[in-house]
């Protein structure tokens, strides 16, 4: 099939990426020139597992291109996805403005072409209630009489595993109207149901809505073991036994339920802030999600509490190393991240940082500049460091070389904000150890 991806940030060049891998034909259209340029030299940009390697091996059997011409890309598809951001604008609604201006765009280019053979549009980003209605109005305000439908089909792609959730989707919700328009999506997306997992076809507002859902109810899920953890914490219980136990549970699940310094990121944040907004213009109490944006600010400074705990309130001239930048692992992606409400803390407390990250320095450079040091690894982070910070659980840090950071740190004492070791490990290597919903391993514990 002839498809066209309209913006290729994160959800676009997956997209893209991944359709080009079943044998259709794409073409990626974006304004920036240099990321396009980037693109064609088989340069992802971004860092997402098996993303380089699918992009190159479809660059090379010619069946993905990239433009910064909308016209050709629309004249020359049958499908057109909207991947298109939709940041959060100052009252925390989705701001539609770009994916409105290319729908109208796209009907200009509509209006022109003589062949008039039925396009389909696909809102891939993430919209509220009521956009597919909106764009299918903008796009026929200027086409007149070409044949178009507009679908929403959300996407659910966790970063770091994104291309693995595009080619393996647990389900793919597709909004509708037309049967003409279902089936062709239902053909497009077969190959990546072919082991039995289900295709939904609703409406369109429920497949906007199931978005929102299902990313919220997942915040409201990290969120509600936070809370469970500050209070096994309190009251000297050990979240891990009670987080196994729970999940345990076939209705609860495994997942979402290990606890942390909060949730971050491009998605549930921006989505959970939405939903807000929409559920107010609704006129519809939304005390759950309130209580989640609120509680999750507060989770992302939990360990600022422990380290002004542990040096008497006072941390100028401290020098902290920080491992982990990005909002969890496996990815760059440093949105929202947790370790940056850290890093402000502690600057504006009057103490220094030397951070690593695998993957994401490079984007912190971007906010942070020479504000603070980085590290070409983790144990080099910690040479003359008062305490160590761990904000990504990041495999390489599980397994560390324990005896070179009690020889390179002033005091080994580690501020653990995502639960990678455990008490054990703190006694067994002798270490202060601070983690989330767990009694600390304090310094009378490492002499008995």
């Amino acid at each position: 099939m002839k498809i066209a991806v309209i913006g290729t940030g994160y959800v676009g060049l997956v997209t893209g990426v991944c359709l080009a891998e079943t044998g259709n034909r794409v073409i990626c259209v974006d304004k920036d020139n240099e990321k396009l340029e980037r693109f064609r030299k088989g340069d992802p940009v971004i860092y997402e597992k098996n993303l380089a390697e699918l992009l190159n091996h479809n660059l090379q059997k010619s069946r993905i291109e990239f433009t910064n011409d909308l016209k050709y890309a629309v004249e020359n598809s049958e499908i057109i996805f909207f991947c298109l951001p939709t940041p959060q604008g100052d009252d925390g609604a989705a701001d539609l403005k770009h994916v409105l201006e290319v729908a109208e765009q796209c009907g200009e280019i509509l209006s022109q072409i003589k062949d008039k053979t039925y396009k389909i549009f696909v809102n891939k980003s993430t919209v509220p209630v009521g956009t597919a209605e909106l764009v299918r109005q903008k796009i026929q305000s200027k086409a007149g009489d070409f044949p178009f439908d507009v679908v929403s089909n959300p996407e659910f792609l966790r970063e770091g595993f994104a291309v693995e959730d595009f080619m393996k989707p647990d389900r793919i919700v597709i909004g509708i109207s037309s049967e003409k328009a279902k089936e062709l999506m239902k053909t497009l997306y077969e190959p990546f149901v072919r082991s039995g997992n289900p295709i939904y076809f609703m409406d369109e507002k429920s497949a906007e809505v199931t978005k929102y859902a299902a990313n919220c109810f997942l915040a409201t899920k990290i969120t509600f073991m936070n809370e469970i953890a500050n209070y096994c914490e309190t009251v000297g219980a050990n979240v891990d036994m009670v987080r196994i136990a729970m999940g345990a549970d076939n209705r609860i699940g495994k997942r979402f339920l290990f606890p942390g310094i909060g949730f971050g990121g491009s998605c549930f944040p921006k989505d959970i802030k939405a939903l807000q907004k929409s559920f107010k213009e609704a006129n519809v109490e939304s005390n759950v999600i309130d209580a989640v944006i609120e509680t999750n600010e507060k989770q992302k400074l939990v360990l600022i509490n422990k380290i002004l705990k542990h040096f008497n309130q006072d941390i100028r001239g401290k020098r902290f190393a920080l491992w982990g930048l990005a909002f969890k692992p496996e990815t760059d992606d440093v949105r929202e991240a947790p370790a940056f409400k850290i890093i402000d803390k502690i600057l504006e407390l009057g103490g220094k940082i030397v951070a690593y990250d695998p993957e994401a320095i490079e984007n912190t450079k971007k906010v942070y500049g020479d504000k603070i040091e980085y590290a070409q690894d983790a144990l080099s982070a910690c040479k003359d460091a008062d305490a160590l910070i761990i904000a990504t659980e990041w495999n390489e840090f599980r397994t560390p070389d324990f005896e070179t950071m009690k020889n390179l740190m002033k005091e080994f004492v580690i501020f653990d904000g995502r639960n990678v070791f455990d008490n054990e490990k703190a006694l067994k290597h002798k270490f202060v150890y601070y983690s989330i919903g767990r009694k600390p391993v304090l310094k009378e514990d490492l002499e008995r």
